[in-house]
This record gives structure tokens, C-alpha cells and sequence, in this order.
């Protein structure tokens, strides 16, 4: 039986981030129960495709998932373990911001299957939280940790986020003090970026939004970097650090090109070499009704050139690298018969190195990564 992974999008949250621009909504909790329903009947809708394939991992998204009241959280789980063959050792994860879990929620997180809790903090800054529009406090982050933690959860991931608005050296000290103390077994750590459309991109439009040098920031990223890895967090990914044995498997299916299936608003799939994506207006989500047939904003057959090049972009960012051997099984040809030029420019500028029969980014690539991965693009 062949392997897949399943992403599923619950695009609802209590409040819009100043910085995000994630298919998400506030103030929509009159159609939640809608939506969940044709979740549902969409999770159904795939069983027949997916019915040869084993469920390796489960990856509940948003927006903020944890907003779900427990009764419509229990209503997915049941409908995943009805119709889908989940693997007795799946990575089961959600993602949840302070103040929307209690006893009960984490209870039925628990008996529904979810092993793993993805924490939006950003910043144990209160300052600065608000200055990202997150509507928590560091410490009602603590809170929810410690409830956590304290009721059985063993695999739990931090998010955070650097080169923030007036942001300095000494907070991300700081922040790395605290979240190490804390000794969560996965961190991300994030760059912000200025995305179109979010409040951010305004501000920084009319000089208002003061944002930390590029040396600076390139300081901060080391900075983590190094202190994480000091206190024994692997840094398997350009923006991930984990202890070991505790990678994202999911997030691991998307930076190798393998196969999953995407479900619910504007929720993407690659399956069967194919990408899929589903339509991002929430009342026509709502008015299909799971429909797969109808779903779909686009498809797309992924050529080989396309495979290619995408695997050779997600590839690199894991630090482990490519390995060419692989690439080899992959497509027939040694990776030199597609790009002998670009990596013999790529080392002699020191941004990728060979190590065996791997090949990875620098620490020099690593700060200039997006060029090293354009490098990988064909004409």
C-alpha cells in the first residue's frame, strides 16, 4: 500500500493578523458549521481514490483550527477514521493559537488521535504582539503550554517570528531564553515577510513600519540559529529546528516532492502527478458541498521539467540537501546532465557544497538562498 498525507484547511480565526495573508477569516462563526459540513462530505468524497493508499500524516491547518468547537472536531476525526486507512503510527498534527484550547478541547484533541500541536506565539514580547495584531499575551501562551503539556502531549512545535518592527537583538535573546527553557520538542522560526493586501504591507507602503537592516536580520537568523542548535535543536530546515527524532514528517512530505491531498478552501493536492487546487470563495466552498468535481480552481499535469525543478527548490531547503542518487531513481539521468553548469558556478562561489553523495547548501547559500535555488530553474 502506497503512502499519502492529508492537509486539511480550517480558514477561521478570532482575529486577522497585522502580517497575514493566509486564506483566513474572522467574525465567520455563523457559517462554521456549514463549512465543517462540507468538510466532511469532501473528506468522503476522496475515499475512493485514497482507499489503495496509508495515511502517514495529518496536517489540520488554518487559519486557527483550535477555534473548532470540540463537537465539529470530533465530527472530522470520526469521518477521517471512517473513510480513510490512517497508519497506527501517523503523525497526527493541529495548529492552535493561545486562548482557544481548554482541558475539554485538549481531551478531545487527545482521544481523537492528534499526537502533535503546532503553537502560534510569534513573540514572547507583549509589545510586539500587539504590534503583530496577535491577541494573546505571553503569558496566556504560557498558560495553554503548560495545559498542554500537563495533559499529555509529547510532540509540540513553536511558532516564531524574527526581523519583526522595531525588533532587536536582545528580543530574540530573550525570546530564545524563554521558548528553551520551555524545551518544546520542534521550533519554527520564521522571517517575517511584507505580503500584499495585510495591514503590514500598508504601513510599510506609507513609511511606517520600521523593520530591522538586512545585516541585522541576517545577525538574528545566525543568532537562533546557532543558540538552538547549541541547546540541542538539529537545524534540518532553512526555518525549522527540532530535537531528535522530532522533524515534521508532514511538512518533510512537501520539501521532498511526495505525494498529498489537500481539503478544504483554496487547500492544494499533488497526487497522481497531478496539482490540484480548491476555490478560495467561502460561500461557494460552503454551497458545493464537498463535491470534488466542482472543487477545483485548477489542475495542472506536473511535467517532468516542472518535477524537476520543484524538487530541486524544496530539496535545497532542507539542510541534509539533495541526494543525487535519488534523483538518479527519480528521472533516469545523473544530476549533472541537467545541471553541470549551475553547480560548478554554485560551488565555486561557495553556495552549495557536495558532501558524498548529497548536495547542500552553504552557510553563504543559506543567506543568499534564493538566488542559489534560481540557479536551479531552467530557461
Amino acid at each position: 500500500m502506497k503512502n499519502i498525507s492529508l492537509y486539511i484547511h480550517i480558514p477561521f480565526c478570532k482575529s486577522k493578523c497585522n502580517y497575514c495573508d493566509f486564506l483566513s477569516f474572522d467574525n465567520k462563526d455563523s457559517v462554521m458549521k456549514e463549512y465543517v459540513n462540507a468538510l466532511i462530505n469532501e473528506i468522503k468524497s476522496y475515499s475512493e481514490l485514497t482507499k489503495e493508499y496509508n495515511m502517514k500524516s495529518i496536517f489540520i491547518g488554518g487559519g486557527t483550527p483550535s477555534i473548532l468547537p470540540c463537537s465539529d472536531i470530533e465530527r472530522i476525526f470520526d469521518t477521517l477514521k471512517s473513510y480513510y486507512n490512517i497508519d497506527r503510527d501517523a503523525e497526527i498534527t493541529i495548529e492552535a493559537n493561545p486562548g482557544t484550547l481548554d482541558e475539554e478541547k485538549i481531551e478531545v484533541l487527545l482521544s481523537s488521535g492528534v499526537n502533535r500541536i503546532s503553537m502560534g506565539l510569534q513573540s514572547c514580547n507583549n509589545k510586539l504582539l500587539k504590534k503583530l495584531g496577535r491577541i494573546h499575551t505571553w503569558d496566556e501562551f504560557l498558560l495553554n503550554y503548560d495545559l498542554i503539556r500537563n495533559n499529555g502531549f509529547e510532540n509540540i512545535n513553536i511558532d516564531l517570528m524574527f526581523a519583526l518592527p522595531n525588533q532587536t537583538i536582545s528580543d530574540i535573546e530573550n525570546d530564545l531564553k524563554k521558548i528553551i527553557n520551555l524545551r518544546p520538542e520542534h521550533i519554527s522560526y520564521y522571517s517575517l515577510i511584507i505580503e500584499e493586501g495585510t495591514k503590514f504591507s500598508r504601513l510599510y507602503d506609507d513609511n511606517k513600519l520600521v523593520l530591522p537592516a538586512e545585516d541585522v536580520e541576517r545577525h538574528m537568523y545566525w543568532l537562533i540559529h546557532d543558540t538552538l542548535q547549541n541547546n540541542g535543536y538539529k537545524h534540518y530546515e532553512i526555518s525549522n529546528y527540532a530535537l531528535d527524532n522530532r522533524e515534521c514528517y508532514h511538512n518533510k512530505i512537501y520539501w521532498k516532492e511526495e505525494e498529498y491531498i489537500g481539503i478544504g478552501l483554496g487547500a492544494s493536492s499533488y497526487f497522481e502527478g497531478f496539482r490540484y487546487k480548491n476555490i478560495n470563495n467561502l460561500l461557494n466552498y460552503i454551497d458545493i458541498n464537498g463535491d470534488i468535481s466542482k472543487l477545483k480552481e485548477c489542475t495542472e499535469k506536473i511535467s517532468k521539467k516542472t518535477s524537476i525543478e520543484e524538487y530541486m527548490f524544496l530539496g535545497l531547503r532542507l539542510l541534509e540537501g539533495i541526494d543525487k542518487i535519488d534523483f538518479y531513481n527519480r528521472w533516469g539521468h545523473e544530476i549533472e546532465y541537467y545541471y553541470k553548469d549551475a553547480i560548478q558556478e554554485l560551488i565555486e562561489k561557495g553556495l552549495i557544497m557536495e558532501n558524498g553523495s548529497r548536495l547542500k547548501l552553504t552557510k553563504k547559500g543559506v543567506d543568499v538562498s534564493n538566488f542559489a535555488l534560481s540557479m536551479f530553474l531552467f530557461d
